[in-house]
């Protein structure tokens, strides 16, 4: 069962950015589930793209894994190919606590390494995928094209990259923003929790167009990208090298 997410509630908050620390770790599957609308169809299909791509003596990597939702719907779903998946994530209490989510592997599935690592620092070789979700953002904006570029460098023929991102919308699409509102409303976030948890994103999170994250995408080197996924403010892009 999970713990409710009650972090931003009551008169003991303490305002403070926002921190990937033991008790955001401790709430956060009930977190991420209310708070990013599509969340759970996100994960199950890029299990489906791993399958697609991913190629015996290759890497997958998962790159600010938080409990490593991404990178166990991939090595889930590679039973019997003989590749590796490597999940990597700044946060020690996100690392501990995913080690309990991504016991008891499947029979033949691939193995799966955990490390607490700057992603940044991490070198990506022989990938038929990497995932960046939800991680690009927390990076700041002049770092993100050298982290991208390194991940295309990294690549093998036929792999692919993901990047899924909250979007800064602009005119009519501002609508899209009042939808995702709503739908937090809807999973019993108070507005008192909404308005708290976004002071504390504020300077943590930068969000981007999704134009921004095409350009900057085709300017690492990937030859395609298409937006294969969306909900509301939430984008997922699919890069092809």
């Amino acid at each position: 069962m999970r713990s409710r997410d009650t972090l931003f509630r009551g008169p003991d908050f303490t305002p403070a950015d926002f921190r990937f620390d033991e008790a955001v770790a401790g709430v956060f599957p009930d977190m991420i589930h209310r708070s990013v609308p599509g969340y759970a169809t996100l994960i199950h299909q890029i299990g489906v793209l791993a399958g697609r791509h991913a190629t015996a003596g290759t890497t997958l990597y998962d790159l600010g894994c938080s409990l490593g939702a991404a990178a166990l719907a991939m090595r889930n779903r590679l039973t019997g190919v003989a590749c590796r998946v490597v999940a990597v994530d700044s946060s020690e209490a996100m690392i501990e606590r995913a080690r309990d989510y991504l016991a008891g592997p499947p029979p033949e599935a691939p193995p799966l390494l955990l490390r607490c690592a700057d992603l940044r620092e991490v070198e990506i070789r022989e990938a038929s995928m990497v995932v960046l979700n939800l991680t690009l953002q927390f990076l700041p904006p002049e770092e993100r094209l050298e982290v991208l570029r390194r991940c295309r460098r990294g690549m093998v023929e036929g792999g692919c990259l993901v990047l899924t991102e909250k979007v800064a919308l602009e005119g009519e699409e501002g609508l899209l923003e009042e939808l995702h509102l709503h739908f937090k409303r809807a999973q019993g976030y108070s507005e008192l929790e909404v308005a708290r948890k976004r002071a504390a994103l504020e300077r943590v999170l930068v969000p981007e167009s999704l134009q921004t994250h095409q350009r900057r995408l085709e300017e690492a080197g990937f030859r395609q990208v298409v937006c294969w996924f969306r909900c509301y403010n939430f984008v997922s892009l699919l890069a092809l090298p």
